[in-house]
């Protein structure tokens, strides 16, 4: 990219601003001061949010939305201008909009398209994060699985010890009522997407690697060239630190600082008395050998515990005491859509996961299982994301659903792919049945819940898996529990 991001004052426009990675960029500057629009197809939370912190939302996606930025438009927004990042002055005669978009845009988008045509700056929604974090010490967390809990996790242990750090992540917290936090400390907490191969752009303070994994073979064609990604990442980074449980990393990487759940491993930081019960999980934590003490994990699972040891190591590179620690980890009830209880209804508990990936998908089933007493059920809901990442992990798909007692498969979310490969969610049913006594198939999400319906019962944990649009069918169906005669 030729051109600089501009943090002068010159306005930002994001296509597909409602996004979760867009949409917490769009709340820091807005946040701010800077003169922030975006279009995006429906009103949600996110929008309204960024509207409530200044931000000039479209729905719809026109060319004309880009001329919104003229100067007497943002004196009646009543932008602070002047106050900028880097105090810049505005120049006027640049009232222009500098044009964010992600992949997840097409080339064909008549807002792109008229960008183009006039000549606007764009940048990607990397090359706005890149330049973000240079005015902050950073802390990048990157990884195939985990990048979410560990970064919210971080930046909750960096409130918790009032550093009051400015937080962007892939999920919303409660802790800050969404997916970004404006603070007026020195850090910025980033979680850092290698889904695109836009990692190779961030540079950090400090870098977190939780673990490699092929996850987008939309993008990439071999593991190989999501390892290459992640060396340039970590080439990048002043400090890294890493997972010693993941083989690419031991492999392939030299962490200035490591961490596993393996004593064995010899990590800088790790565990032992490990105890993964009901309502969390309780360990001893080491640190280079001498012992920091007990803590008590409220998020469930293995995986887990191991995002909990790099927060750990980050927050101790920072000097944070144990007792800040263990108190912020106490405290630390995870993101949404992260084993995210929804509700309770008929003695039924309603969960939402984003896990989408074979090995997201076996820890969180893992987690589950943890919460269930004998004689009742996990019943697994999952929605497929992506025809070719399906279709790449089709053996891995149909093993990794030991934990559920009955699973339901539903249609694949495209996530806009075209299928040109023939695969199915009939498919995906049929090569888990090979493996599963109990797996059914209902092709549409109305399908889902009148099955859901009939047959769930008292004390089931019904957990919806999947990176798509399946959670919809949650506030339904408990509606149709509580509108239920008894």
């Amino acid at each position: 990219m030729d051109r600089l991001v501009n943090f002068g004052g010159q306005p930002f426009h994001f296509i597909g601003i409602g996004g979760i990675g867009m949409s917490a960029l769009a709340y820091v500057l807005a946040e701010h001061h800077l003169p922030v629009s975006g279009s995006d197809l429906r009103v949600t939370n996110i929008t309204q949010r960024l509207q409530s912190v200044g931000a000039h939302i479209f729905i719809d996606q026109e060319p004309k939305n880009l001329n919104f930025f003229q100067l007497g438009q943002l004196e009646q927004c009543g932008q602070s201008i002047h106050q900028s990042i880097n105090n810049q002055s505005i120049n006027q005669s640049r009232l222009i909009p500098q044009v964010i978009c992600s992949t997840a845009i097409n080339s064909n988008n008549s807002e792109y398209q008229a960008a183009l045509a006039l000549g606007y700056p764009i940048f990607h929604r990397s090359d706005l994060l890149a330049a973000l974090m240079t005015k902050y010490q950073s802390i990048a967390v990157a990884g195939t699985h985990g990048k979410t809990t560990t970064s919210s996790l971080i930046g909750y242990l960096l409130l918790e010890a009032e550093l009051d750090p400015t937080i962007v992540v892939g999920g919303e917290v409660d802790a800050w009522q969404g997916n970004a936090r404006v603070g007026q400390g020195a850090y910025l907490v980033a979680e850092a997407d290698e889904s695109d191969g836009s990692l190779v752009k961030l540079a950090a303070s400090i870098g977190v690697i939780t673990n490699i994994e092929l996850d987008h073979p939309d993008h990439y064609h071999s593991l190989e060239e999501v390892v290459n990604t992640f060396k340039v990442f970590a080439s990048q980074c002043q400090t890294l630190i890493a997972c010693l449980d993941c083989q690419c990393i031991t492999k392939e990487m030299q962490p200035t600082i490591t961490y596993s759940l393996d004593p064995a491993r010899g990590a800088d930081y790790t565990v032992d008395q490990v105890e993964y019960k009901f309502d969390g999980t309780t360990a001893r934590v080491w640190e280079r050998g001498q012992v920091l003490g007990t803590l008590h994990i409220p998020v469930l699972g293995k995986h887990n515990l191991s995002n909990t040891l790099a927060a750990i190591a980050v927050a101790r590179k920072l000097n944070l005491d144990w007792a800040t620690i263990t108190k912020g980890i106490s405290k630390f009830t995870g993101a949404k859509r992260r084993f995210e209880l929804r509700g309770e209804v008929n003695k039924i508990r309603f969960v939402d996961d984003y896990a989408h990936h074979p090995s997201e998908i076996s820890a969180t089933l893992g987690s589950a299982r943890l919460r269930v007493h004998h004689g009742e059920r996990v019943v697994a809901i999952f929605q497929p994301h992506r025809y070719s990442r399906t279709q790449t992990f089709l053996e891995e798909f149909s093993r990794c659903f030991t934990e559920a007692d009955l699973v339901l498969v539903t249609d694949i979310y495209s996530a806009g792919e075209a299928n040109t490969i023939g695969i199915t969610g009939e498919k995906v049913t049929a090569a888990i049945g090979q493996h599963h006594p109990q797996v059914f198939y209902r092709s549409t999400l109305e399908g889902v819940n009148q099955f859901l319906q009939e047959h769930l019962q008292p004390g089931d944990l019904a957990l919806f898996l999947g990176a798509g649009n399946l959670n919809s069918v949650i506030p339904k169906l408990i509606d149709s529990y509580q509108l239920a005669p008894r």
